[in-house]
Parts: structure tokens; C-alpha cells; sequence
């Protein structure tokens, strides 16, 4: 018999990222119906509106007192996750949340809180933990591909995309934001590197501000030490117009390297000795915005059928942690704990 059961969900702000959730929904996540749309902008909440069939509302609190749905999608800045999430789950909804969970961890511990006594399902949306090539990579790695992990860098970030006259990105706003490009962007490429090499124990930073209208940074490196003993390199920039092409991530090993090159048409690549020249394993391009559709189907698993989600609320934890002890390092100068 044909399971037509469908998840009813609310997109909480109709921004850029509600677009890449929206399309993730109609190609990979076809459990989930779309039935109220919120923004407090009007004439975006209506082209939302338009665009998935949902009823449109201008606040939070009127899509829950007059709409029809069992979970939410939160979409918002950074510093407004805690209200939606904590007014959703006493709603009784089922939450998923766009990462980072919060801007400070005191929010993060109070919406876990929320959703512990709520008791409905919580979801941190970490598009990066449905990578095909992060999790093309997990396995190479657990097979052994590239024998005995020693080491490991990950590149975030690119040229500054020039302004179009709009409003300035609210992402530049640190109270907004609760940090700069690392708790942002980088923790897309933060967790794979802790599905690779496991949890990370403590960094050594520096940070600083290329991109001056930016109020957090916009430039991070960082060592990171992980509970192995094993160390990886994360850089993070975004400055300049024009940079050249490069590798996102590098994976060294005492039997080769896996490789997954920068930009578009980018490849995950396996270095060893029966492929020197390198071994094309995917190009990761339509994988990437496909995860968006991928993590939203294993939310809508978890409500519908009970089963358990791939990367619970608490693992995002990681990505947060991680960001804030290189802020704490770029200014004691010194190795910080992630969990301490």
C-alpha cells in the first residue's frame, strides 16, 4: 500500500535561502506540502505565496493561530531563531531550523530546552552533512581508500559579490549574525570535517575584518585539534574581486588523498598509487543544491515514520562551538576549547 501521507510545513521568511529550500522540496522532498508562507515583508510573503500554492501571513503568530500545517522551517537571521523556534514548539509544532542554531549558545541551550518539553521533533538543517561528496568521502574514508587519516584542510569563501544597490546584507549586522564568515558559511565546511575526522577538542585562531563594512570577520585560519590527536587546517575568507581556482577540501592519508576541487564543475578526486594523475569518484555540483532536498526528506521521515535523524540538534552544536572558540582564540592568542 502506497504511503500518500504528507508533512504540512510553514516557511518561516521568504528570503534567498526559503528559494533553495522551496526547490529542494518540489526535486527531493516530495512528502512535504508547503501550506503557509511568512514574512513581515508583504509583497514577499505573496510572491512565496504564489510560487508554492501556500496562504501567506505577515507574523508568526497569525500563521499559527489561523494556518494549517504541523511544522516549520525557520529561515530567519541568526538573533531571531529563538523566538520563532520557542513560539513554534509551544505551539506544539515540529521544528526545523536553518543553521546555526542560534547566535550565542546561551539561545542554542534555551531552544534545546524548548524542545525537550515540547517533544516534538527538532531538526538543525545542515545541508553539508547531505553533500554527496562530504559523505562520498565519509565512506571512501571508512573503507580505507586513503589508508590512515593524517591530516586535513578545508577552504571556504571567495571574491566579495559586488552590491546591487539593495538594502546591506543583514548578515554584515553582528547582532544579527552572532559572528562573521566562520559560524556562518564556514560551518558548511566545518562539519564535514567532523564527519570525516571525528569531534573536534581545540583550535588556535586568527581573524580579521578585508571586507571593513562586515562587522564580524571576514577572514579566519585555524588549526584544529581533534579528540584523535589528528590536526586540520580551516581557512575562511571572502575579499578581494577575482580569486583563482583551488581546492575546497584536502584529505591526507597514509595511502593517498582525496581532493574536492573549488567552484563550479568541481570533483571529488582520489589520489593513490593505482591513480596518481587522480580518479574523477563525482562532480559535486548538482549534488550540492540537491541537499537542501535531501535534509528536508529526513525531517519529514522523522515526523511521519518515527525513524531517527541523521545528525541530531545537538551535533550542530559542534559547527557553533567550533566558531566561537576561534573568536575566543584570535583573542587570547592561545588554543581554546571547543567544548570546554
Amino acid at each position: 500500500m502506497t504511503d500518500t501521507r504528507k508533512l504540512q510545513i510553514a516557511l518561516i521568511g521568504c528570503g534567498g535561502i526559503a528559494q533553495a529550500h522551496w526547490r529542494g522540496i518540489q526535486a527531493h522532498s516530495p512528502r512535504i506540502c508547503v501550506t503557509a508562507v511568512v514574512d513581515t515583508d508583504g509583497a514577499r510573503a505573496a510572491a512565496m505565496a504564489a510560487q508554492t500554492g501556500a496562504t501567506p501571513f505577515p507574523s508568526l503568530d497569525e500563521a499559527l493561530a489561523h494556518g494549517d500545517f504541523d511544522a516549520v522551517d525557520i529561515l530567519l537571521p541568526h538573533a531571531l531563531h529563538e523566538e520563532a523556534a520557542v513560539c513554534a514548539f509551544a505551539a506544539g509544532k515540529h521544528v526545523v531550523l536553518e543553521k546555526p542554531m542560534a547566535h550565542t549558545l546561551a539561545s542554542a541551550d534555551r531552544i534545546l530546552a524548548a524542545a525537550q518539553k515540547a517533544g516534538t521533533v527538532f531538526m538543525v538543517a545542515e545541508q553539508a552533512h547531505y553533500w554527496p561528496d562530504a559523505r562520498a568521502t565519509q565512506q571512501m574514508i571508512q573503507a580505507g581508500a586513503i589508508g590512515e587519516i593524517i591530516t586535513a584542510r578545508a577552504v571556504f569563501g571567495g571574491p566579495v559579490v559586488p552590491s546591487d544597490g539593495g538594502p546591506r546584507p543583514w548578515r554584515y549586522d553582528l547582532a544579527l549574525a552572532g559572528g562573521g564568515i566562520t559560524m556562518d558559511g564556514g560551518a558548511h565546511w566545518i562539519r564535514p570535517l567532523r564527519m570525516w575526522l571525528g569531534e573536534i577538542d581545540e583550535v588556535v585562531a586568527v581573524t580579521g575584518r578585508p571586507l571593513a563594512e562586515m562587522e564580524g570577520e571576514s577572514l579566519a585560519r585555524a588549526i584544529l585539534r581533534f579528540r584523535s590527536g589528528k590536526v586540520a587546517v580551516l581557512d575562511a575568507l571572502t575579499a578581494g574581486a577575482v580569486m583563482g581556482p583551488g581546492e575546497e577540501f584536502r584529505v591526507t592519508g597514509t595511502e593517498g588523498e582525496l581532493l574536492i576541487e573549488k567552484g563550479r564543475g568541481g570533483r571529488l578526486l582520489l589520489f593513490d598509487k593505482t591513480h596518481p594523475d587522480g580518479q574523477v569518484i563525482l562532480h559535486k555540483d548538482e549534488g550540492r543544491a540537491a541537499a537542501f532536498g535531501y535534509e528536508l526528506n529526513d525531517f519529514a521521515g522523522a515526523v511521519l515514520d518515527g525513524t531517527p535523524l541523521e545528525a541530531g540538534p545537538e551535533y550542530s552544536l559542534g559547527e557553533l562551538r567550533t566558531a566561537f572558540a576561534i573568536y575566543r582564540s584570535a583573542e587570547s592568542h592561545g588554543w581554546e576549547k571547543v567544548w570546554g
